[in-house]
Parts: C-alpha cells; sequence; structure tokens
C-alpha cells in the first residue's frame, strides 16, 4: 500500500484536520465537514475552537496545548459542539509534526465519534438512577413500618403515665411521684425522638464516605428493624471478632442488608418456616472484607439463582414487591462500594458473598 493509499484509507475512516502552529485551520476532511455542520469554506482559515463546546473548562484546552508545544501526543476524549448546537462526543488524538530541524510545523488532529456511545451510558445512568430511586422508597416504606411498630408500645406506655399524672395532679399529693412520672414521659419522648433521628438518618441523600465498623452498622440496622424482627420471629446472629472497618457509604451498605433481611423475611413466611435463622458473618483477609449473610428458607431454585440480580425479577405477587432490592444490592455493592455480591445455595437456605476492599489506610499498615 502506498503512503497516499495510507492517507486515503485514514480520511475515509476517520475525522481528521490540520492546523498551523497557532490553531488555525487548514484542512478538513469530508468527515470533519459532515459531523460538525460546516462546509469546508467555513472551517479553513478558522481557528480551531470553532467548534470547542462552551462546558468544557479552559483548564482542559490548556492541557492540549501544553501537551502539544511540548512535541508530545494528545489524547482524550472530546466534547465539541456542531454548527447548529449539536453536542458531539470524539475520542481526539492530536499530533504534532515536526520539520527537519526539529520546529512544530503543524498539528494533525484525528478524531473518532463517540457520541451515540456516551449517550447511551447517560441512558444507563438515568435508568439506574430512577431504578434506585425506587427501591430507596420501597426501603422508605419498610422502615416507615418499622417505626410504626417501635412507636406503639412508647406511645402507649405514654399515655398511661399522662394519665396517672393528671390523677397525682388533681389530688395535689406525692409531688415526688409526679415529677417521677414527668420525668419518666420525657425519657419516652427523647427515645421516640431519637427513632426518628435513626431513621431520618437512614435516607440521608448524604454521598459523602466514611469509616465505619461492618458489625456497627449492621447491629444499627438490625437496632431500627427491631420490631419486623419481632413481627416476624427472625432470630438473627451477627459474628465478628476482627472489628473489620470499612470506607465507604454507611447508610447505602445497611440498605444492602436490608434487601437481603427482606428477601428472607418474605422467604419465611412464604413457606411457612417455624424455626426462622440468619447468620452475618463479617471476616477479612489482607485486602478484602467479606461478609458471609445466610438463612435456612430452603435456598433459591436452580432455575432462577443467576436471575436473582436482574431489575424487575422477582418470584414475589407485584403487592409484596418490585424485583428491584437485588438489583440495586449489586448496584451499591459494586458501583459505590467497589466489591462484589454473589448467591448460592447452602443446605438449608441460601448465602449471599459480599466482598468489600478493606479500608486502605489500615490494608497498607499490614
Amino acid at each position: 500500500m502506498t503512503l497516499a493509499q495510507y492517507k486515503n484509507a485514514i480520511e475515509q475512516s476517520n475525522i481528521v484536520s490540520k492546523t498551523d502552529i497557532n490553531g488555525i485551520i487548514t484542512f478538513v476532511n469530508d468527515e470533519f465537514c459532515k459531523i460538525f455542520e460546516y462546509s469546508r469554506e467555513e472551517l479553513i482559515g478558522k481557528n480551531h475552537n470553532i467548534v470547542r463546546h462552551p462546558d468544557v473548562p479552559k483548564e482542559v484546552f490548556k492541557n492540549l496545548w501544553d501537551t502539544i508545544l511540548a512535541k508530545k501526543t494528545y489524547k482524550s476524549m472530546v466534547k465539541n459542539l456542531s454548527k447548529y448546537g449539536k453536542t458531539l462526543y470524539v475520542n481526539t488524538t492530536v499530533i504534532p509534526i515536526l520539520d527537519n530541524k526539529g520546529f512544530i510545523e503543524e498539528f494533525i488532529a484525528i478524531r473518532y465519534d463517540v457520541t451515540q456511545s456516551i449517550e447511551l451510558a447517560k441512558q444507563m445512568q438515568e435508568k439506574d438512577r430512577f431504578l434506585f430511586q425506587q427501591s430507596r422508597l420501597a426501603a422508605m416504606g419498610e422502615m416507615i413500618g418499622n417505626i410504626a411498630h417501635q412507636w406503639r408500645q412508647p406511645l402507649n406506655e405514654l399515655g398511661i403515665t399522662v394519665y396517672e399524672m393528671k390523677k397525682l395532679f388533681l389530688s395535689n399529693k406525692k409531688p415526688d411521684e409526679f415529677l417521677q412520672s414527668y420525668k419518666h414521659s420525657k425519657d419516652v419522648i427523647k427515645k421516640m425522638s431519637n427513632t426518628i433521628e435513626d431513621f431520618r438518618n437512614f435516607f440521608s441523600p448524604n454521598k459523602q464516605k466514611e469509616l465505619f465498623l461492618v458489625k456497627d452498622a449492621v447491629e444499627h440496622l438490625l437496632t431500627m428493624m427491631q420490631g419486623s424482627i419481632y413481627k416476624h420471629a427472625l432470630h438473627v446472629e451477627v459474628q465478628d471478632n476482627k472489628g473489620i472497618q470499612l470506607d465507604g457509604y454507611f447508610n447505602e451498605f445497611n440498605q444492602v442488608i436490608l434487601n437481603l433481611i427482606n428477601n428472607s423475611k418474605d422467604a419465611f413466611n412464604q413457606r411457612k418456616i417455624e424455626n426462622r435463622k440468619i447468620n452475618i458473618t463479617i471476616d477479612a483477609d489482607n485486602k478484602n472484607a467479606t461478609i458471609l449473610y445466610s438463612d435456612n428458607a430452603k435456598g433459591i431454585d436452580e432455575n432462577i439463582i443467576d436471575k436473582v440480580f436482574d431489575p424487575y425479577f422477582t418470584t414475589k405477587h407485584s403487592s409484596e414487591g418490585t424485583g428491584l432490592g437485588l438489583y440495586m444490592s449489586e448496584m451499591i455493592i459494586q458501583k459505590s462500594m467497589k466489591g462484589s455480591i454473589k448467591v448460592y445455595n447452602n443446605k438449608s437456605g441460601a448465602t449471599f458473598e459480599i466482598k468489600i476492599p478493606l479500608y486502605k489506610e489500615k490494608y497498607n499498615e499490614q
């Protein structure tokens, strides 16, 4: 193949432009004109920033010029703008061309259009955000049920105490008992207020990472779920002898455990299991924390076990589940926590194995 044939092949399959050392366009191929919606006459002699997108920070272009003026090749995915306002994403390579003395003579830019791929990725991100919100709403419904259960007993207790206070006040006797009842009422109200604060924090949109003990996170969730755990006769055992720490999103991690417990609870109810056990074992090697979540709800049908993390896949009635819990759990573990989650059957039920990278500083100390 001759040099001319190579040149023609590149121009036919890519978006090509040339500029002088000042960034003035001296050549564009047909693909460049087509994608950016300019005629060749509108481009030749113009500054190459004619296709610059206003959203791109100036620092990006400074880095480009610093690189190519240093006689180095610049590679990046660049956001551009066509003549008629169409946003374009192009993988770009800018190459300085040197003369015989080693001075920069011109720049050649070769681009490949990746707009469709970027837009598809954005649509998937929007879908993930939508599904995540649906999952959060489902979890919120579950937690509101827990609030109602946890408030029922202290509200009854408070009602009785207030009635006793009324009798003591009307009798104008036993002031010490009156004050004691008053103090007890305040303690009950404080406990109820703390319950609301716990649940409010659980649904906080705060996405800042924090360092937390895995066992503390699980036990905090179990405290919030104690009403549901008692109602459905769940026996939950947590084992962690190493004090495993993670650097991540406390609430999102708890939502994963919440989803797993809800799945176990539904399986126990559907199969009418009497002795309902859930074991959560926390361990670690030199790199990863491993959380093993197991129940004795008779496991998952081997014909569908590979589908349980698919969105909207559920074996429950539509009134009992959205099919998003395990999908979002996988999303949280993989994307937010940079880990992995898988499921397999054990002798008496299902086991979910979660692996999450350990807190880096702790890992570096070992």
